[in-house]
């Protein structure tokens, strides 16, 4: 048990990689993961699309400032909401949820395997982010990347702890 939560405490965003490529049971473990997420009336409306090519994730690095880390990542996945997954007595906003379940998955599993990783936004209200990342990846319709997560090993790998505990955020039975 401490060895989960040690890995949640110090998982860090990770910006910087060094040039290596992920192993493929590497890439293999974080989808399993992504997939071990919760998801709500256990519809599973995520699909993954990993990205090793050089070419696609410089593009998908220069859709915004906040995500160029990608362009030097080893690796990356986008998350994505399958609308047909859906159903219709299923909430469709509940894909975003279950897709940042598996996201958080990916993330803690790749640090768990000493490999740095960063959430970068794609789906917001003004959809824009979409468009493009749709145009790049060829996704149809009925699939929504949420984010994509820049994933290499990184220049520096720090240990130190990550706790953002904070008692003043505590409410217990009403504000």
């Amino acid at each position: 048990m401490d060895n989960i939560l040690n890995t949640i405490y110090s998982r860090k965003s990770v910006r910087s990689f060094i040039d290596k490529e992920i192993e493929e049971e590497k890439v293999e473990k974080l989808l399993k993961a992504a997939m071990a997420a919760p998801s709500a009336m256990n519809k599973q409306p995520w699909e993954f699309i990993v990205i090793d090519d050089s070419d696609t994730l410089e593009k998908l690095g220069s859709i915004k400032k906040g995500a160029a880390m990608v362009k030097d990542c080893s690796l990356a996945i986008v998350v994505c909401g399958n609308l047909k997954k859906t159903g219709e007595i299923y909430n469709n906003d509940y894909w975003i949820q279950d897709c940042s379940a598996a996201t958080e998955n990916i993330l803690l599993s790749a640090h768990s395997m000493k490999l740095g990783a960063v959430w970068t936004e794609v789906y917001n209200s003004k959809l824009e982010l979409v468009a493009k990342v749709r145009q790049i990846l060829s996704l149809p319709e009925h699939i929504i990347p949420l984010n994509t997560i820049a994933i290499g090993y990184p220049n520096t790998l720090n240990e130190e702890s990550n706790v953002k505990y904070s008692k003043d955020k505590i409410h217990y039975n009403q504000w």
